[in-house]
């Protein structure tokens, strides 16, 4: 059996989605969702769904506890869902190619530090862009700039705030982010 961990900071409808998507697919579990915030719905999301479920603190990230309970884990895949903190080198390297993450727009556009949320959807609409998507991609070392693994754009040319931006933006993550994550554990 292939097994994910999900890590998290906020709402986790996308969290959620990823759970569900694979439910009922033998092969694949979401084994943990990891939260760096106690108040985070996704983890009432996540036990709603028996899924075990770790909270942490940012120094406990950096200091190498949630490395250690993730090396206990073992997971095939990690994937950082709404995951808002930097991703420390010691993980990365300890899962090469096995860390990806969901960015809000079509990198290498409006990624970076910061850039997340309505922030890129504020940015997007700032810049009267006449698309925007999603970008599933490796996490390296440096904010949004690993190797991509999927791009999928959306006309957003009838939209006028950011709010229909994100509207659009969800539902590509929704459709798109457990598919690609089926086919790279496959």
């Amino acid at each position: 059996m292939k097994k994910i961990v999900l890590f998290a900071s906020g709402n986790g409808s996308n969290a959620e989605n990823i759970i569900l998507h694979f439910k009922n697919i033998e092969q694949i579990k979401v084994i943990a969702v990891f939260s760096n915030n106690p108040e985070a719905k996704v983890l009432d999301r996540a036990k709603s769904q028996l899924v075990a479920t770790f909270i942490f603190n940012k120094l406990e990230l950096l200091e190498g506890q949630v490395l250690e309970k993730l090396q206990q884990l073992q997971p095939d895949l990690i994937v950082l869902a709404g995951f808002l903190l930097k991703f420390p080198e010691a993980i990365i390297n300890a899962f090469p190619n096995k860390v990806i993450n969901v960015h809000p727009a079509l990198l290498p556009k409006y990624g970076g530090k910061g850039m997340y949320g309505m922030h890129v959807h504020q940015a997007v609409l700032a810049n009267k862009e006449k698309e925007t998507g999603i970008t599933i991609h490796y996490v390296n070392e440096h904010y949004d700039e690993g190797e991509f693994i999927f791009q999928k754009a959306v006309s957003i040319e009838s939209c006028t705030t950011a709010e229909e931006i994100a509207a659009k933006i969800h539902e590509l993550e929704m459709g798109y982010f457990p598919k690609v994550i089926e086919g790279l554990l496959k």
